[in-house]
């Protein structure tokens, strides 16, 4: 207890210092907690795939759209448990920035293989009447203040017009990392009107979804399709709906890279501030630590002492820091609106955030602890500090 004690004093003797250090540490640990964050919403999507379903795709590019025709040859691979499909619509809501994705779906299909997406059953019944009725997420409601009822409309960009939507439903998510910001709506309106307006892109939808009977099949029931589809105009490419999401985030990878890095780089330039505090500390009090000796306290008391001084300013400022990650990502959520569809500080985040702070703690003591545990007694005496 007396040694905490004097742990506690020693880190308050020249408070200035002390709390600008604790300032910068605070900054640092919740940077890094607000980036590492932001790399797991990156990842959210692949986070939240289910292991037994696969996205069957056209294998030149997700451009191109695969033929109706399929879905039936599809369901008939041995392994196959259902299929569905999902076709990216792109629409405008209001104003270009208002981003979410928008999905043409099968309903009943779709919704049977995805039992994360929670909806109210006389609101699925009210969807499933309605051909121009659509389904939002929780979190696409909140940030558009919408509800059940209100007109959604949407500009087209892939297929041209205006399309008026009617919200019949709202779905929460199982967890929390289940994609609350999207909207799908019925297949067969997108399919219809494009017969009368153009003529043109119909009977084709974006992907496939499949549900594999057996977690153990995947690769296998993967392979059955697409050779199924080899050597004909549209051939596919079916993968897990993890390798599926990933392959997006791979087209930005050095993007996370780069965010990954400079949520090191902070903890390392306070690394050096922090080692800088300690180094002046130890040098100052060098005479103390002689007479320390003297009285026969052993060296490595001595180092410990200044150890715990940094490790109780890094933690105090780690707490602090991690605190404050939590209130400062939701309102960076709130801001990005539906930008991130899962944006949670998770607990590998914060484990992370207090290892960093242990580790700065101990290494910055390292160098001034040795020095002052090392030194001659004489030499500590003369010492100016």
């Amino acid at each position: 207890m007396q040694f905490l004690k004097l742990i506690l004093r020693n880190a308050l003797r020249h408070r200035l210092r002390t709390a600008l250090t604790l300032l910068g540490l605070v900054v640092a640990i919740l940077s890094f907690g607000l980036l590492q964050t932001v790399v797991d919403a990156w990842y959210a999507g692949a986070a939240g795939a289910a292991p037994t379903r696969l996205v069957t795709r056209n294998s030149v590019s997700l451009v191109f759209h695969l033929p109706l025709s399929y879905r039936d040859q599809i369901r008939a691979v041995d392994g196959v448990r259902a299929v569905s499909h999902a076709t990216w619509f792109a629409g405008i809501y209001q104003d270009p920035k208002n981003f979410f994705p928008q999905f043409a779906i099968e309903p009943r299909t779709y919704f049977a293989m995805y039992p994360e997406y929670l909806i109210a059953p006389e609101e699925f019944a009210a969807f499933l009447r309605d051909r121009k009725g659509g389904v939002i997420g929780r979190k696409l409601a909140s940030t558009y203040h919408l509800k059940v009822g209100d007109a959604l409309p949407l500009r087209g960009t892939i297929y041209p017009g205006t399309w008026e939507f009617t919200v019949r439903a709202i779905y929460d998510g199982a967890d929390t990392k289940t994609d609350t910001s999207q909207m799908f709506f019925h297949w067969e309106y997108l399919n219809e009107t494009m017969k009368k307006r153009t003529g043109r892109q119909t009977d084709q939808v974006g992907v496939y979804l499949v549900d594999v009977t057996d977690i153990d099949r995947v690769a296998e029931v993967s392979r059955a399709i697409d050779a199924v589809f080899k050597n004909s105009l549209a051939e596919t490419l079916t993968e897990t709906e993890r390798a599926f999401q990933i392959g997006f985030v791979k087209q930005t990878e050095a993007l996370v890279i780069a965010i990954r890095v400079v949520s090191y780089v902070v903890i390392v330039i306070i690394l050096a501030v922090m080692a800088n505090t300690m180094a002046m500390t130890a040098r100052e009090r060098l005479s103390e630590y002689a007479t320390l000796k003297v009285l026969g306290f052993s060296p490595v008391y001595i180092a410990a002492l200044i150890v715990g001084e940094s490790v109780a300013i890094a933690a105090i400022g780690a707490a602090i820091g991690i605190a404050a990650t939590f209130p400062v990502s939701d309102w960076f959520a709130a801001k990005v609106g539906t930008l991130f569809p899962v944006f949670k500080v998770s607990g590998e985040t914060v484990a992370l955030q207090i290892l960093c702070a242990l580790g700065i703690g101990i290494v910055a003591a390292a160098v001034p602890g040795r020095r002052a545990a090392t030194i001659k007694i004489v030499e500590g005496l003369r010492a100016i500090g």
